[in-house]
């Protein structure tokens, strides 16, 4: 077995190919290093979430398949945390939890209609509307109107679960070489992939790519990269970390159309990430894109208004990373027999634990499983491809424009999105 690309995707798919069967021969090349991508990049969330909804998976594939896929991804969060204990892997994995809040009254519509819609496929017993005080150890936001709660969410540090990953793959007798690129691929009953070093035969590759399947040859407009960026402060004290009543490590974002996601670290740092980095023509990934100078300090900006008593506080450490977006933003996971390849890609932000489960799904189509999870509505989903250049340009860059325009009103005037706006129709899938 052949996997190209050790992120995420790619590790937990050799992880689960070696614990099903310790036999199997299982090699990750990598052209960079371990975790190089988003998988070391991310902004620590461990969520059953992702960008597709329960209401727009249910239009898609029916109500029973979209609730199933939520589950699932609940049980992957539990997974993570079982196998890190098992492996030893040191994440600093934390249960606890996921709050969405609503800060100002421009935002309160989005977070009741997102209520409504758990509720309405049977999962508001895992997720509660919420007052500023009602939830203990949760922070306490500036402006903050109402939130939704779920303990269904972790965070962990992707750096050492990654590399966690890939010494438990070696542990298992799987091989990583990284330093290694990929030049090509041979599809058909004997896939094989040719490599700076020499060729390499399996009788499955495994394409575990994300946002890098953009630049592998005629599959530029099967994914678009998008980055997303993120500043980290200095560590804080407890005196101050209790100014703000934050006193556990949850998921905490806010209803913005443009993004968000805030996350308190092992040593204290909070982490405060987002998107607003230009899409770059071609689907290009450059390097100068993972420290765009202005969206790093709308970042700042944006904490210190969350946060007004720890305006003083320094930020040490900032970064970028791309992810996959697809074009009607819905995971997918297949395999296909006639040319011997595998793929899975399309987390738009959600990956580490979509990662995760398809590493378990690409494991039992694989070794031929008939389980559930190969029955989720992810496997085997094929979106349309992206639009052809320059309308792919064009249309993302107003669109993240405007976005942030629609965000800025409702947040100075109160003034909610009415969800009508072109560029809300283009971003809504």
């Amino acid at each position: 077995m052949v996997i190209v690309g050790a992120g995420f995707t790619g590790l937990w798919t050799a992880y689960e190919l070696l614990r099903r069967d310790p036999y199997l021969k299982v090699m990750v090349l990598e052209r960079e290093t371990v975790g190089f991508g988003a998988s070391g990049r991310n902004g620590s969330w461990c969520v059953p979430e992702l960008n597709s909804g329960p209401a727009l998976l249910a239009r898609r594939f029916g109500r029973e398949r979209a609730i199933a896929l939520y589950q699932a991804m609940c049980d992957t969060v539990d997974h993570i945390g079982r196998t890190c204990e098992l492996e030893s892997i040191p994440a600093s994995f934390e249960k606890a939890g996921m709050l969405l809040v609503a800060r100002g009254s421009g935002q309160l519509p989005a977070l009741r209609a997102a209520q409504r819609e758990y509720e309405e496929y049977g999962l508001g017993d895992n997720h509660h509307l919420v007052g500023p005080t009602d939830v203990q150890g949760v922070p306490r936001v500036a402006g903050m109107e109402a939130a939704i709660f779920t303990p269904e969410g972790a965070c962990l540090h992707p750096g050492r679960l990654v590399r966690g990953l890939a010494a438990a793959v070696e542990g298992r007798g799987g091989v990583v070489h990284e330093g290694t690129p990929v030049t090509s691929i041979v599809t058909g009953r004997r896939p094989a992939v040719e490599t700076s070093f020499g060729r390499v035969q399996a009788e499955v590759v495994v394409l575990a790519l994300e946002a890098y399947l953009a630049e592998f040859p005629g599959e530029h407009r099967r994914v678009l990269p998008i980055y997303s960026l993120i500043d980290v402060t200095e560590p804080l004290s407890d005196q101050q970390l209790a100014q703000i009543n934050w006193r556990t490590r949850v998921c905490v974002s806010s209803m913005r159309l443009t993004v968000d996601y805030l996350a308190l670290t092992p040593d204290q740092r909070i982490l405060v990430g987002g998107r607003g980095a230009p899409y770059r023509f071609g689907s290009k990934i450059a390097g100068g894109s993972e420290a765009h100078a202005r969206t790093h300090i709308g970042l700042r900006t944006m904490f210190r208004s969350w946060f007004p008593e720890l305006g003083e506080v320094r930020f040490t450490h900032s970064w970028g990373g791309v992810l996959g977006m697809p074009r009607d933003w819905i995971p997918q996971v297949r395999l296909d027999r006639s040319t011997g390849i595998a793929t899975a890609y399309g987390y738009t932000g959600h990956g580490v634990a979509t990662a995760s489960l398809a590493g378990r799904i690409l494991t039992d189509l694989i070794t031929g499983t008939d389980s559930s999870l190969i029955e989720l509505p992810i496997v085997g989903h094929r979106s349309k491809l992206w639009e052809s250049e320059p309308l792919r340009w064009l249309a993302l860059r107003y669109t993240q424009s405007a976005l942030a325009h629609l965000d800025a009103r409702a947040e100075a005037g109160g003034r909610p999105p009415s969800g009508r706006t072109i560029a809300e129709r283009l971003a809504s899938h």
